[in-house]
């Protein structure tokens, strides 16, 4: 029977070329990194590799790249290790309503440490406002933290804007979680001026338990977990060889096709719109109209009169899979944060559903899909009206 899987923001399939490599590192160069002998520099190798293919596609020096178990490690160690390092600048942060749990509960907890904190309002396209960043940065500012691409309706934020604005108004720290937008859109820290950026390595066609995070060299943060001084003393722990070397092949995989793949994933995207509004009555496409201000991957869909996890599970009787937002929130009650952000009603809150699209996908699956989608719209909204 087909299956088509549409919830590629929760995670993707790994590449067959990342997991041919990486049964190679579990069955043969399986040595401790830190180890002086021939099995420990080949494991050495490995790590190498991964890191140089990540730096090069970042456009950023390989020591400035280390490895964490994914994007929630990596928010955490960013935010988290550049407050401890830098006590003394001020107790003011800066973040958005609609951030990841990873970030957004790193706030919610420094909120009890005695650390203010600014959440930032988006519009109805799930975009921050200039004016209202520059009104909230002040003396005691130490750091800014914004989502390059939201997880949830794929909203591209202004980052180079942000970025002007932080550096020229205040110059505190201005941490990135790019977790959706690595290997999707440009990301090119430097250029951007980011100091730090987390990226995440299933997100990519990677294996799970493996992210990576840019830390500019003239960035100093502390550790959060203490050890054996891996990574530059930042992420200790003997490192997961098989996993960063997936890591670097995925990265690899992606930069030979990049643009490619980013027009393939926005005629995807194009295409399941114009079917869903042509096909079916009372829909919502969230997020920006102009393309250029929204992720190629990401397409969230409102419809009147339905539950969106009713809809999930039954589209999932056809074995098409999706979700209704973020899959680290998913499980527990509630609205989405993304989507009150952004003044849906709670109606169509609860009609959400995402589409989140790969390389994998093709036309005729979203074919199937809408035709799919239509025909179980139609059938929950007659059992509502009986």
């Amino acid at each position: 029977m087909i299956e088509i899987y549409l919830d590629n923001s929760a995670t993707t399939k790994p590449f067959d070329e990342v997991i041919e490599i990486m049964l190679n590192y579990y069955k043969y160069d399986y040595g401790n990194p830190s180890s002086l002998h021939k099995m420990g520099i080949n494991a050495e190798k490995g790590i190498k590799y991964g890191r140089r293919e990540i730096a090069n596609f970042l456009k950023v020096d390989e020591s400035e790249v280390l490895f964490t178990s994914g994007g929630t490690e990596g928010n955490n160690i960013a935010i988290m290790g550049v407050l401890n390092r830098n006590r003394k600048k001020g107790k003011h942060i800066i973040t958005t309503k609609i951030e990841h749990p990873s970030v957004l509960n790193v706030f919610k907890y420094l909120e009890g440490c005695g650390y203010e904190v600014t959440y930032l309002k988006v519009d109805n396209s799930g975009k921050i406002s200039i004016e209202e960043l520059k009104s909230s940065l002040r003396q005691d500012t130490v750091l800014v933290s914004v989502m390059m691409v939201n997880n949830e309706v794929g909203t591209i934020q202004p980052i180079q804007d942000i970025s002007s604005i932080v550096k020229k108004y205040n110059n505190c720290f201005f941490h990135v979680d790019g977790v959706q937008a690595f290997g999707k859109i440009n990301c090119y820290p430097k250029q951007f001026g980011i100091d730090l950026f987390t990226i995440s390595g299933h997100k990519i066609h990677g294996p799970k338990g493996i992210g990576a995070l840019f830390v500019n060299k003239d960035i100093f943060i502390d550790p959060i977990v203490f050890g054996g001084g891996q990574e530059g003393g930042i992420r200790s722990g003997t490192e997961n060889v098989p996993a960063i070397v997936g890591l670097g092949k995925a990265v690899e995989v992606l930069k030979k096709n990049f643009y490619d793949n980013f027009k393939t994933l926005n005629i995807l995207r194009n295409k399941t719109i114009k079917k869903i509004l042509d096909n079916i009555d009372n829909v919502q496409i969230n997020g920006p109209d102009n393309i250029n201000e929204v992720a190629p991957h990401i397409l969230s869909v409102s419809f009147d009169n339905i539950k969106g996890e009713v809809l999930l599970h039954s589209l999932e009787q056809d074995n098409i899979y999706v979700s209704t937002g973020s899959a680290c929130s998913s499980k527990r009650n509630g609205q989405s944060h993304v989507l009150k952000g952004m003044g849906l009603p709670i109606s169509m809150i609860d009609g959400t559903i995402r589409i989140s699209f790969s390389l994998f996908n093709t036309e005729e699956e979203i074919d199937y899909f809408v035709l799919s989608l239509k025909r179980h719209v139609n059938f929950l909204r007659k059992l509502i009206r009986r």
